[in-house]
């Protein structure tokens, strides 16, 4: 059995023949349930893989899920133009980080769809007409998938850092928050041209007015149709994973009723140590 540690793309953990904990009857629930969602998990808990798991449903690569719950869910396999934005793995303490790396999307997907934006405008505005632009000219709407929607706040928070912008010096973090806030308004000017939106994150800042600029997403982070989503269920390490649980009580000297239920306790309680948190 080979575990996709580290591996956070759905097609290489197939493709590699990794364990894949199947997911994908409530990511058809959730495709088929609504359209705009916020989740929140905290780090190391699968985020990145469920929104590479979306990606590759909705380019409609069918062949990844053959043999998942969703290949016999999912009747009508349609592709639609994915736009996925990833903010793990940089490090948005320098002032200009997020401003640059929003522009640096918007710009390589206008080059991509071949579309003549009016650079005047703010990087949310110019990607507002861009989905747009792909839904009138493919006639599909558009799926927008973001990682981590929250680094660029929480790389800053709190730590006094200061960038000047246009001659007048302003906390990284104010900055930032603006940014945020312009970008995700595109999800509210654009809303006709959109098939369907996911966000992730590790905290939900609800009195920020980050979210305030579109339609207020579902948030399923305690939702329980939704609780399994992500990570590992109790159920599915007995079921999945009885192998290697065996293999690992014996190594300890336990037998794997006990190795099961400490398994439980250190996995559920380093992920409550480090879990999720309503930023007030």
């Amino acid at each position: 059995m080979k575990f996709p540690i580290g591996i956070q793309d759905f097609k290489s953990i197939i493709k590699d023949g990794y364990l894949y904990i199947d997911k994908t009857d409530l990511v058809y629930q959730l495709v088929k349930g609504g359209k705009t969602y916020f989740l929140s998990r905290p780090r190391r808990f699968g985020k990145s893989l469920l929104v590479s798991t979306l990606e590759y449903y909705f380019k409609g690569e069918r062949e990844l899920f053959k043999g998942l719950a969703i290949d016999a869910l999912e009747k009508d396999w349609e592709s639609y133009p994915v736009f996925h934005v990833d903010f793990n793995g940089t490090n948005f303490e320098d002032g200009m980080t997020l401003a640059n790396k929003v522009e640096d999307y918007v710009t390589e997907w206008e080059a991509q769809y071949n579309f003549a934006a009016n650079k005047q405008l703010g990087a949310g505005d110019r990607f507002a007409q861009l989905l747009a632009h792909v839904h009138n000219t493919t006639g599909k709407r558009c799926v927008v998938l973001i990682d981590e929607y929250d680094k660029p706040l929480l790389d800053v928070m709190d730590t006094g850092l200061k960038v000047k912008v246009n001659g007048e010096e302003r906390l990284i973090e104010d900055y930032n928050r603006s940014i945020l806030k312009g970008f995700y308004s595109t999800f509210k000017a654009a809303d006709a041209h959109l098939q369907f939106v996911l966000l992730t994150g590790v905290t939900k800042f609800s009195q920020v007015s980050v979210f305030s600029g579109f339609n207020q997403p579902m948030d399923i982070s305690m939702n329980r149709q939704y609780d399994a989503i992500c990570g590992i269920t109790k159920d599915e390490l007995i079921t999945q994973l009885d192998e290697p649980v065996a293999n690992m009580a014996l190594a300890m000297g336990l037998d794997k009723e006990e190795m099961i239920e400490r398994l439980v306790k250190q996995y559920d309680g380093y992920h409550f140590s480090r879990g999720m948190v309503d930023m007030f």
